[in-house]
């Protein structure tokens, strides 16, 4: 069931619109990006509710709303139009020499992330895959050794990623399949050891191409949920009232919900805006543990391995897509529309809950 927020709320000194400001949207930002709180998972701290009824369409598409998309989409089209010029081309080889470590050792880093993150929920005991997932059965904790154990090896790295792929299936058998579209990370990780380990690509597409798109679907889909269900993280906030910047928490939320579907969406756009989102979402991440300990380390520490190497990655794409900044305001319009009604019909299919007005 849900935590009515009831703590006390600060007053907003500015006027309606003066909150919507850039300079108020900026000071969200760096909150976020200095303390993390909305990085925090929220399921893993507060009580929730899946099935429950989400806030309706009509009240997460708001004025506040379309103000903090159109300045998401404005800085999305400025990075776009950076990234051909001089300046872009310096700031990607500053970056390549930043990163060249990193780059040089992405897959012994993932197969040292995926071993200590699954050796650390066997130590925790009775987790499945994130410490929500709940389970008894001491056969997991074998698989979870197996899966650590596999990463070893470069021959037996296949074997790992099909057992968090069984992992993944036993979450959606025991809590649904809407409850684990939190968590497409997994399946990607599940990829790249697979592919890796063989040594193949998948349809042309690299292993960190398509772990890379796993995590910006992971974290859009994470952002609708922020706007669906904002009450969920009102516990947090009032634990934690200097965080809200004096903002209400429902204009909090929604702030921190377009910020992190911003960024999610420029992880599957061209090298510098994504290397540069990956930046900023590490920095959420890597702060959140400061501020929630080592459950949201371990639970978000296999996502900051894949932002890590998105940071050091200098894989190309598409042509077209630098060629054509206007491409990333068309593009961002279309998943944010596509996750908002997948996510509503979805729900409502599979629960037949009606939002809340």
């Amino acid at each position: 069931m849900f935590i009515a927020y009831r703590g006390p709320v600060r007053p907003i000194r500015q006027s309606k619109w003066a909150a919507f400001t850039t300079a108020g949207l900026l000071s969200i930002v760096a909150n976020l990006l200095l303390t993390a709180p909305a990085a925090a998972h929220v399921k893993w701290f507060c009580a929730y509710d899946v099935a429950g009824a989400p806030n309706s369409l009509a009240n997460v598409l708001c004025p506040d709303f379309e103000l903090l998309i159109g300045m998401s989409v404005l800085a999305l089209l400025i990075g776009c139009l950076v990234e051909p010029t001089p300046v872009g081309a310096a700031m990607l080889r500053a970056l390549d020499r930043t990163t060249a470590w990193v780059r040089d050792n992405t897959e012994a880093m993932y197969r040292a992330g995926v071993g200590m993150f699954f050796v650390a929920i066997w130590a925790m005991g009775g987790i499945l895959m994130t410490p929500e997932l709940k389970t008894n059965s001491v056969i997991i904790g074998f698989i979870h050794l197996g899966i650590a154990a596999g990463v070893l090896s470069r021959r037996t790295m296949p074997l790992s990623g099909f057992g968090i792929v069984a992992i993944y299936a036993v979450a959606i058998w025991n809590y649904g399949i809407f409850h684990l579209a939190d968590y497409p990370i997994f399946l990607g990780v599940a990829l790249y050891l697979i592919l890796t380990g063989l040594q193949r690509d998948l349809f042309g597409q690299r292993p960190l191409d398509i772990v890379r798109w796993a995590a910006g679907i992971t974290l859009m889909w994470a952002s609708i949920e922020k706007w669906a269900y904002p009450d969920w993280s009102y516990p947090l906030l009032a634990q934690h009232p200097q965080l809200t910047l004096g903002f209400a928490p429902d204009f909090y939320m929604r702030a921190a919900g377009a910020i992190e579907f911003a960024l999610a969406f420029a992880l599957m756009w061209t090298p510098l805006v994504r290397r540069f989102a990956a930046i900023m979402l590490a920095a959420m991440f890597i702060g959140a543990v400061v501020q929630f300990g080592k459950t949201d380390f371990v639970g978000h520490s296999l996502i900051i391995v894949v932002l890590f190497s998105v940071i050091a990655d200098r894989g190309k794409t598409s042509v077209e897509l630098v060629r054509y900044p206007w491409l990333s305001p068309l593009g961002y319009a279309s998943a944010l529309a596509v996750f908002l009604a997948v996510y509503y019909a979805g729900h409502t299919a599979l629960f037949g809950a009606a939002p809340v007005a």
